[in-house]
């Protein structure tokens, strides 16, 4: 499969969410969990295109650049990876969206969700099951525009001190880029399976 893997924000201009205490940013730790999973995937034989290879790369700012890197190139799956920020700090746990209604990406959405509830039984899942599967929907704009099944992970709140220091953690970006490579291959499964 060619999959594009979306590291969120551009480190300068846009950060994304800073944990206030240790500084901790998630252009930074989205970056560094999206090498990892391309590292995988290209070990598993498949190709990838990262829409962030630099920790400070301003074209990306305009996510027409994302999408359309991803749209250029006729890519089968698009994961964007965040790390989620709410205002209170006891916010915890992962999400993962997709666009409104029934979609290619709700499968996608569903196959990396199990995977990483099933690598962090510890940690809270954030589902919405209202339609059926675990995804929340929205219209961010990676989503709707891209033309292949897309889906955004957010892996957890830095802003909540106990998974920053998660999310700063190797073993833990490791193990969270396996969570999301399996998730990726179980529907690159499905695909084969239903063809």
């Amino acid at each position: 499969m060619r999959i594009v893997i979306d590291g969120g924000h551009s480190g300068s201009p846009d950060p994304g969410a800073v944990n206030a205490r240790t500084g901790l940013q998630e252009a930074d730790v989205a970056l560094l969990v999206s090498k990892l999973v391309e590292s995988q995937l290209l070990a598993a034989g498949h190709e990838v295109k990262l829409t962030r290879t630099e920790w400070e790369q301003a074209e990306t700012d305009d996510l027409s650049y994302r999408t359309s890197l991803a749209n250029d190139w006729g890519a089968d799956i698009f994961v964007s990876i965040h790390c989620n920020s709410a205002a209170s700090p006891s916010a915890a746990g992962y999400e993962v969206w997709t666009s409104p209604g029934d979609t290619p990406g709700d499968v996608l959405a569903t196959c990396i969700y199990k995977q990483i509830a099933a690598e962090f039984p510890d940690r809270v899942g954030r589902p919405d099951y209202s339609d059926g599967d675990p995804d929340k929907e929205s219209r961010f704009y990676v989503l709707v525009h891209t033309d292949a099944p897309a889906c955004l992970v957010e892996m957890a709140f830095i802003s909540n001190d106990e998974e920053a220091a998660l999310l700063s953690d190797a073993a833990w970006q490791e193990r969270y880029a396996r969570a999301i490579v399996r998730g990726v291959t179980d529907y690159a499964a499905l695909k084969t399976n239903a063809e």
